[in-house]
């Protein structure tokens, strides 16, 4: 009894009725972090995409929308997402089949919905929330760890965004999706039988990716990655380009605006997928490990709020959004140094983006919501 009541008297005073963050459903310290990050984020940005005023007032609008959409997502109660999320996996669905039959192409792919009144946006991009949202919804309606059975129903709701998604094409938002939907059910308890095995089937199955599912330009990008000299003017480029910009700014950095790779216009997409290139060779060495050091506290932040969620539907969606967060931030890094094959990931609240920004500032507001939505547990 003793350490009960100490358990409930150690309850954060930030989570009491009285408080005012209580009131707003926000997290102040998450919040202070995304904050730092996004207000650095300009900062890059205006020297990535050439001291361009423009493009960092319509960066700021978005971010603007995007921490409207964390506010507005924050103040749902868990249970609300759970019970809507099969819904909204639907309509998603229906959105990523309308984009393949009357979706707005861009450079040699077809991702995005116009439709009368709105802004052009990814279906997607949504999908990032909505299936680890309604894998965590179906896994969490049974006994965990789940049963076989469960488990391939879990995948197959990952597996069909992923094949639509592909179809755009659309492989590293494709990628995200599926990781999103894989961590829930990797989190719900998987037996290491049945992990070997899905690693070994993945292994199979490669060979009738390359040869079956993967493009041409997909392809030359897996060997661009293993040989970018073979073609250093053409698909070799870009990591050429950019592992330069990373490595000329030794430690500290050549100083802000004072990058050669980006403002000489040697290095593409500068203030998008490459931006962490821009950083690296203006800020050095010291300025990636303080970028890498506030996502690692953001990680740990949306990790304590998962494992403190009080039930396993909240428990599975917020580990599954922190480790997709954290996907984001590896595969981005990774492609940029020449480590992975560029796939058009952005860095996470850094790049110039629009649906994706707001996709996972949403993310942020419904694990705001998990956290600050718990009941107080009585003596």
């Amino acid at each position: 009894m003793m350490g009960r009541s100490a358990t409930v008297e150690a309850t954060s005073s930030l989570q009491r009725p009285g408080s005012l963050w209580h009131r707003v459903h926000l997290d102040p310290l998450l919040l202070l972090l995304l904050l730092l990050v996004s207000g650095g984020g300009l900062i890059v940005l205006y020297s990535g995409a050439d001291a361009s005023v423009a493009v960092v007032k319509a960066q700021a609008m978005r971010l603007g929308v995007a921490f409207v959409a964390l506010l507005v997502f924050a103040q749902l109660d868990p249970s609300v997402y759970r019970r809507w999320s099969p819904w909204l996996y639907a309509a998603g669905l229906a959105g990523l089949v309308a984009v393949l039959v009357m979706g707005v192409g861009a450079k040699g792919a077809q991702r995005w919905l116009a439709l009368p009144g709105l802004p052009r946006f990814q279906p997607s991009e949504i999908m990032k929330l909505l299936v680890p949202m309604v894998a965590a919804w179906y896994l969490s309606r049974h006994y965990l760890p789940p049963r076989f059975r469960h488990v391939v129903v879990g995948v197959g709701l990952v597996l069909v965004p992923m094949a639509l998604i592909i179809q755009q094409p659309d492989l590293g938002t494709s990628l995200l999706v599926g990781a999103a939907g894989m961590f829930v059910v990797f989190f719900a308890g998987l037996s290491w039988r049945l992990i070997t095995g899905f690693f070994a089937l993945l292994g199979v199955a490669a060979p009738a990716m390359w040869f079956f599912v993967m493009r041409d330009y997909q392809k030359q990008r897996v060997l661009t990655l293993l040989d970018p000299q073979s073609d250093p003017l053409g698909a070799g480029w870009n990591i050429i380009q950019s592992t330069t910009a990373i490595g000329s700014g030794g430690w500290s950095g050549k100083g802000w605006l004072q990058g050669t790779q980006s403002h000489l216009e040697f290095l593409p997409e500068s203030h998008t997928d490459f931006i962490v290139a821009v950083l690296a060779e203006e800020f050095g060495f010291v300025g990636l490990l303080v970028l890498l050091a506030a996502y690692l506290l953001i990680i740990l932040r949306c990790l304590y709020i998962a494992v403190n969620a009080q039930d396993s539907f909240s428990r599975l969606l917020a580990g599954a959004l922190t480790m997709t967060f954290f996907v984001y931030i590896v595969v981005n890094i990774g492609m940029v140094s020449g480590l992975l094959p560029i796939v058009g990931v952005p860095l996470p609240l850094i790049s110039f983006g629009g649906t994706s920004i707001v996709t996972l500032m949403s993310a942020f507001g419904v694990l705001m919501a998990i956290h600050t939505h718990r009941r107080m547990i009585t003596a």
